[in-house]
C-alpha cells in the first residue's frame, strides 16, 4: 500500500482518512466558516499539503449527498492535484441552489481520490486508425440529439 503525506498548514486542518473500509474517496473538510451564494463559486481551504506517491495524481471530487441535497458540487469536477504540487488543497464549490450554501469549519467538503497515472509520448499524425465508434460523440448513443 502506497503512502499519502499530509502536511498541516493551518492548526484547524483535519488530515484525511477514509469514511469506511473499501471507499475510493477520503474525505476533506473546511478550515473556515464560508457561505456561497446561489450561483457562486467559491475557494474553500483545507489547511493541507499534501505529497503523492510518485506515479500518481489526486483527484478532488463532489460529495455526492452535498450535491444531491444541496446543489453544491465541484465546479472542475474532477479537480486534478499534480504529484509535484505543494502548495494547499483547495476545493472550488460551485452552489447551483436558489439558497445560500453555509459551510462550517470542520464540515465535510470534497473527497479526494488517488489515482495511477499513465505518462505517455505525443507524436502528431495525420492518420487514425478507424473504430466501430467514429465520430460519434455527445448523445450519439441515444441519450441525446444528433444534429
Amino acid at each position: 500500500m502506497k503512502t499519502v503525506k499530509f502536511k498541516k498548514i493551518n492548526p484547524d486542518a483535519i488530515i484525511p482518512d477514509y469514511a469506511h473500509i473499501g471507499d475510493a474517496g477520503m474525505d476533506l473538510y473546511s478550515i473556515e466558516d464560508i457561505v456561497i451564494e446561489p450561483m457562486e463559486w467559491k475557494k474553500v481551504n483545507t489547511g493541507l499539503i499534501m505529497e503523492l506517491p510518485k506515479g500518481t495524481e489526486g483527484q478532488v471530487r463532489s460529495k455526492s449527498g452535498i450535491a444531491y441535497n444541496y446543489g453544491v458540487f465541484v465546479l472542475n469536477s474532477p479537480g486534478t492535484v499534480d504529484e509535484n504540487y505543494r502548495g494547499e488543497i483547495g476545493v472550488i464549490l460551485y452552489n447551483l441552489n436558489k439558497t445560500p450554501f453555509v459551510i462550517k469549519k470542520g464540515q465535510k467538503i470534497a473527497q479526494l481520490v488517488i489515482n495511477k497515472v499513465c505518462y505517455c509520448k505525443t507524436k502528431e499524425s495525420e492518420i487514425m486508425s478507424t473504430s466501430s465508434r467514429g465520430v460519434g460523440g455527445f448523445g450519439s448513443t441515444g441519450l441525446g440529439k444528433n444534429k
